[in-house]
């Protein structure tokens, strides 16, 4: 089978998961696939206030990290140039509304476990050196779910911040000339691969979060890999602003057949919109072997965390790529069957990643992981 014809599978998947007609035709409220995930003997996620020091976050007001779009029905009209020595190079993005900035990334800790990368995020260094773009419409299925967005490698779409932070920049502009205009984004896949049989992934993230917008932070096998039989697993996540983390393990069609090969836990949270997010990934796969083919045997352990806590695990399925062979995936979406066919407004929607790294273990070494593994919920079958 053909990788489109893969694509399309999933696409139409997708539809008859949740009732969804192409865009622009009217279908039914499609009923939500993820099941709600609460911390043992605690409430829904809420946020916990958090004393003021090194490594800890400073709650931030209210408000949108993300431009807030005009009203619909405005025309388009040529953006205004960008700030002058606002980047080294000639032609950078404009920088991230002061309005809607940050104010601080999270406090790096000197000690703990060994980090063996980390991407330098510098006006100076172009994106590209740490992450391939993905470009165009993902064509003929809108990279299998009938999105709206064309992906750029352009500076408008994806840039770093001359304060150490990488932006990917949706821009909705639904009046603009250009058809290929209209939608554009960004998609980076990391040079870079997980590189280890054992360790974690940590990321703080600033999610747009607004109708018609999907972020979403990821891995998949090294290219060329055979989707979805070897894999695919989802660390955040969230689409329509509804406050809603997604942590996924998926290997399989969107087929009954294949049913059980895709496992959920949704978590709310939320002040999503107002604050950076912690995501955590940690694998732990050097007691499994390798198959004849280059597979996995499966059975090694993984175990996603947000903003510290544990909130979903699971083993490595058998026949998956080896885990130290999977790259990191970035990228903002638009429109299209996640989305439920609902379309941003006009505007700029940024995802902000705060920083970017990967440690031979987690925040407390592996007694920490081996106490929370007993602790934590198996991912639910979709």
């Amino acid at each position: 089978m053909s990788f489109f014809n893969q694509l399309k599978e999933k696409a139409e998947g997708l539809n008859r998961k949740h009732n969804i007609l192409p865009i622009g035709q009217n279908s039914a409220p499609p009923q939500s696939y993820h099941q709600q995930q609460y911390y043992p003997g605690q409430q829904p996620y809420q946020s916990q206030p958090q004393p003021q020091g090194q490594g800890q976050w400073q709650q931030q007001p209210q408000g949108h990290w993300q431009s807030p779009p005009p009203p619909q029905g405005q025309h388009w009209q040529q953006p205004a140039p960008p700030q002058p020595n606002y980047s080294t190079r000639p032609g950078g993005p404009p920088p991230i509304p002061s309005h809607s900035r940050p104010s601080a990334s999270p406090s790096v800790e000197l000690s703990g476990p060994r980090i063996y990368w980390r991407p330098t995020f510098n006006p100076g260094i172009p994106v590209s050196q740490e992450f391939e773009h993905k470009q165009g419409h993902g064509d003929p299925w809108g990279w299998g779910n009938n999105e709206l967005e064309n992906y750029t490698s352009d500076n408008s779409n994806s840039f770093h911040t001359h304060d150490g932070k990488l932006v990917l920049r949706a821009v909705s502009q639904s009046q603009h000339p250009d058809q290929e205009a209209r939608y554009t984004s960004a998609r980076l896949v990391s040079r870079a691969t997980l590189g280890r049989r054992d360790g974690c992934l940590t990321a703080w993230l600033s999610l747009p979060c607004a109708e018609g917008v999907w972020p979403a932070f990821w891995l998949l096998p090294r290219e060329p890999f055979v989707w979805p039989h070897e894999g695919e697993v989802d660390i955040a996540e969230s689409w329509n602003g509804d406050c809603e983390n997604h942590s996924c393990l998926h290997w399989g069609f969107y087929n009954a057949e294949d049913a059980q090969k895709h496992l959920v836990r949704g978590t709310h949270i939320p002040d999503m919109p107002h604050r950076p997010i912690r995501y955590d990934f940690v694998w732990q796969c050097s007691g499994t072997g390798v198959r004849g083919d280059g597979k996995s045997e499966g059975g090694g352990r993984l175990m996603w965390y947000i903003d510290g806590r544990p909130v979903m695990k699971n083993l490595m399925p058998p026949g998956t790529r080896p885990i130290e062979d999977w790259t990191i995936l970035l990228n903002v979406a638009m429109g299209g069957n996640v989305c439920q066919g609902k379309t941003p407004r006009d505007g700029a929607y940024d995802m902000v990643v705060h920083n970017l790294q990967m440690s031979e273990a987690p925040d407390g070494g592996w007694a920490r992981f081996d106490h929370d593994w007993p602790h934590c919920v198996d991912g639910a079958v979709m």
